[in-house]
């Protein structure tokens, strides 16, 4: 499953935790492509989940992950750097034993 570093959850609570945002809001991450396996992905704020989004919790933060996306992340972790001009970079890495 994927995993989140402290920064990353950093990241995701800054973006999410403004007090006019629903109590669900959360990054998603989607496939941006309609068929077969994920060749890039697409980050964005959502009020909550999709239907068939899988829905990974860390450290007060979620992130809701559509089905495509959630194969392909099963083995990755999400980290982000903070950029305080743009907002943060988010990177994705394979997990290391």
């Amino acid at each position: 499953m994927l995993t989140l570093t402290a920064d990353a959850v950093a990241a995701i609570r800054d973006l999410t935790s403004h007090p006019e945002t629903p109590p669900d809001t959360g990054l998603r991450i989607a496939s941006s492509s309609d068929d077969g396996p994920a060749t890039s992905l697409e980050l964005s704020i959502s009020g909550g989940p999709h239907p068939d989004d899988q829905v990974l919790e860390s450290e007060g933060v979620r992130v809701y992950l559509e089905p495509t996306a959630a194969s392909f992340l099963d083995d990755k972790t999400l980290d982000a750097e903070i950029v305080e001009e743009d907002g943060p970079i988010f990177r994705i890495f394979r997990q290391t034993a």
